[in-house]
């Protein structure tokens, strides 16, 4: 195989397994871990591995469920199978490989209990969420579910219990923050959703109600991520750069709505985000000064 050929296999595959979304998941379940046990060292990589690989999986499994409506959306139509990049039984073999080793490395190194809330985590995109969207615009009330329980897979590997607060609101926080990022994507992309016959809010809300709404729930993601840095940081100085980025966040995106009357969906969307990424990394270096 030529060097070229085999980039383009690479690009195909990441592609596949979604590592833009993958690589944030295993990074969510590094927080957890370091959280827990104040290390980051092989066991810590070892298991975003794993994680990623199980992700990539879910990822994978997605393109082969919605193939057919991703040929219908500019955004997703050059996607591997609708793009007629990839066969359907290629991508089967890619998503089982994906399972396969990220589920030997994951039961290998860590209590079969991480596994589990492994295969939870993308039990609930695959089974869950992406099955509902066809069939209501709430899909991602029950979908946030992945976002809140890769930390819990680091927090188990680390030895920590399944009830403990400090996990529970770090959770918490993915959970709802979930929420307003689907909400913002249908605010950008909303007309493909439905050109795919998704079900969608614009049939029920118009785009001041989707606005008034997604506000609503990025206010409470802000509520979330306070209660983290006082419960959880409780002091320290990542703390205050947290508290500083939050607040930007909160007298930023409350600015635009009284001054200019409207929510910039595109922005908004990016400072959440960056306020998950940030989280996280805050999360991790507290833990590792602490210690």
């Amino acid at each position: 195989m030529t060097r070229s050929k085999l980039s383009y296999w690479i690009k195909i595959i990441l592609e596949l397994g979604k590592v833009r979304i993958s690589l944030p998941v295993a990074l969510s379940a590094c927080t957890g871990y370091v959280l827990q046990t104040g290390l980051f060292g092989t066991d810590a990589l070892v298991l975003m591995a794993g994680v990623f690989l199980m992700s990539c999986c879910s990822g994978a499994i997605n393109h082969i469920q919605e193939y057919k409506t991703d040929a219908l959306m500019p955004r997703t139509k050059n996607r591997p199978l609708p793009s007629g990049k990839i066969s359907m039984k290629a991508a089967i073999l890619i998503a089982g490989s994906f399972f396969a080793y990220g589920a030997f490395i994951l039961i290998a190194n860590f209590p079969f209990i991480v596994f589990l809330i492994s295969l939870l985590t993308l039990l609930s995109y695959n089974a869950i969420y992406t099955p509902l969207k066809k069939v209501t615009a709430f899909a991602v009330v029950p979908g946030s579910l992945v976002g809140a329980l890769p930390p819990y897979i680091g927090w188990v590997a680390g030895g920590g219990q399944i009830m403990d607060e400090q996990i529970f609101w770090v959770a918490l926080f993915f959970f709802i923050g979930q929420i307003p990022h689907f909400w913002l994507l249908l605010l950008m992309f909303g007309n493909q959703y439905e050109l795919a016959g998704f079900p969608s809010l614009h049939d029920i809300f118009n785009d001041n109600q989707i606005k008034r709404l997604s506000f609503t729930w990025i206010l409470a993601t802000i509520a979330s991520a306070l209660i983290v840095s006082m419960k959880v940081l409780q002091g320290s100085t990542t703390q205050f750069f947290l508290l500083i980025y939050i607040f930007y966040v909160l007298f930023s995106l409350t600015a635009g709505i009284l001054i200019k009357k409207d929510i910039q969906a595109r922005s908004s969307f990016l400072k959440l985000n960056f306020l998950y990424l940030f989280m996280m990394i805050m999360l991790i270096v507290d833990s590792l000064f602490r210690t």
